[in-house]
């Protein structure tokens, strides 16, 4: 069986001060670029035992799509985490403080 590889390049357009102004990616696989708003990346540095973080969001996203964005990786970070674990308890809590979050935030309507 042969080793495949892909890639993900990101282009990001800053303005004077360094500001994203334009996110763009694309993925090897596809021969489709994708534009976004914001991209945070994390990456587990083994040899230090440390998170490495970029997050980049560019000066037109709005608060209400920055709350969603938000609310939707921590809903996405407890599925990650159950599959990655195993621990369906620690999993349920994330999801459960996420939606919390959600109410807090008014992304979610108090009857749902």
């Amino acid at each position: 069986m042969s080793e495949q590889t892909s890639e993900i390049t990101f282009k990001i357009k800053m303005d004077e001060n360094q500001i994203p102004e334009y996110i763009e990616w694309v993925a090897s696989d596809s021969e489709e670029k994708g534009i976004c708003d914001a991209a945070f990346l994390t990456i587990w540095d083994k040899k230090e035992k440390n998170t490495l973080r970029i997050d980049l969001w560019t000066k037109d996203m709005k608060v209400d799509d920055m709350q969603i964005f938000f609310h939707q990786m921590m809903l996405s970070m407890s599925d990650t985490y159950a599959r990655a674990t195993g621990d369906s308890k620690v999993s349920a809590e994330i999801k459960e403080f996420a939606l919390e979050m959600g109410h807090k935030m008014g992304i979610i309507k108090p009857n749902e």
